[in-house]
C-alpha cells in the first residue's frame, strides 16, 4: 500500500520482487558500521567508488568557483551593488540543474552524466583559466570567464551533483547503506574543508592557473568512471552486485584467465 501511495500505481510486481530478492540475500546479516565495509573484501569496489565520487564531488573545485565569481563579474562591467545577486543567479544554475538531473537520470543512466560532467568540467576549467590569463588583456575577455563559471557549475549540477547522492542505494545493500552514506558525507565535509583551507595557498602559488588541480581530479574521475564504475541503470540490485563481485574477487592464475570465488575455492581444495 505504501508502495502504490509513492509510485502512483498498482504495477509493482517487479519492484517487490526485486526488494524481496534483496531481503532474502541479506537475511540474518545485522547493520555494518563504517569501518566493517573497509574490511569486507566483498565491498572493495563499490567502497572505492564511493570514496573517489565523493571526494570528486569537493575537489572538482565547484565551490572555489564562487571564490571567482565576484571578481569575474566586476571586471565583466556588472555594476557592484548587482554582483551579489549574479552570484545568486549561479547558484540558481546549480540548484536547477542538479533537479534536472534527477529528472533524466533514469533515460540518460549514471555512467554518462558523471562522465559528461567531469570531462566538460575538465574543457571548461581549461577556457576558464585562459580567460583569467588574458582577463587584463582583451577586452571580452571577462566575458568569457563569466561564461566559464556558468558552464562549469551547470556541467557540474548536470552530472556529479545529481548522481553521486544515489550511487550507494544502489551499489550497497540494506544492511550497508546507512554506513556508506556515513563515510560520504564525512568525506564531502572534509574536503569541502580541506579545499576550503587550501584554495588561498593554491591562488597565491599558480595565480591564473589554480585549477590545475581541479583539472586533474576532473580528468582522474572521468577516467574512474570510464575504465571502473559500472552502469546501474535498468538493474537490480542483484544484478549490480555480481558485477561488482566479479571485479571485487578476481584473480589472475598461472595461465592467465580469471576465476571467481567459488572457482579459486574448488581450485585450491
Amino acid at each position: 500500500a505504501a508502495l502504490q501511495k509513492l509510485r502512483g500505481t498498482s504495477e509493482l510486481s517487479a519492484e517487490l520482487e526485486e526488494m524481496l530478492a534483496e531481503q532474502a540475500a541479506v537475511k540474518g546479516q545485522r547493520a555494518k558500521n563504517p569501518w566493517e565495509l573497509f574490511q569486507n573484501p566483498a565491498l572493495r569496489w563499490q567502497l572505492v567508488s564511493i570514496v573517489v565520487l565523493s571526494s570528486a564531488m569537493q575537489l572538482c573545485g565547484n565551490d572555489s568557483m564562487y571564490s571567482y565569481a565576484a571578481y569575474v563579474f566586476q571586471e565583466a562591467g556588472i555594476p557592484q551593488d548587482k554582483i551579489p545577486y549574479v552570484v545568486i543567479g549561479t547558484g540558481s544554475c546549480e540548484l536547477i540543474t542538479s533537479v534536472t538531473c534527477n529528472m533524466i537520470i533514469d533515460y540518460a543512466g549514471r555512467r554518462p552524466l558523471l562522465l559528461g560532467g567531469y570531462i566538460f568540467m575538465a574543457g571548461w576549467a581549461i577556457v576558464f583559466m585562459v580567460a583569467l590569463s588574458q582577463q587584463t588583456q582583451i577586452s571580452w575577455m571577462p566575458y568569457l570567464s563569466m561564461a566559464c563559471i556558468f558552464a562549469y557549475i551547470l556541467s557540474f549540477g548536470i552530472g556529479p551533483a545529481g548522481v553521486t547522492g544515489v550511487l550507494p542505494t544502489e551499489v550497497f545493500d540494506q544492511m550497508s547503506r546507512p554506513a556508506a552514506y556515513m563515510i560520504c558525507g564525512s568525506l564531502l565535509w572534509f574536503n569541502l574543508f580541506l579545499v576550503g583551507t587550501a584554495f588561498p595557498f593554491i591562488v597565491k602559488s599558480l595565480a591564473h592557473f589554480c585549477y590545475i588541480p581541479f583539472l586533474v581530479v576532473c580528468v582522474c574521475t572521468a577516467l574512474y568512471v570510464w575504465f571502473i564504475l559500472p552502469e546501474t541503470k535498468g538493474k537490480s540490485f542483484l544484478e549490480i552486485s555480481e558485477e561488482f563481485r566479479k571485479r571485487n574477487f578476481k584473480t589472475k592464475t598461472r595461465a592467465g584467465f580469471y576465476k571467481g570465488p567459488e572457482e579459486i575455492k574448488t581450485t585450491t581444495l
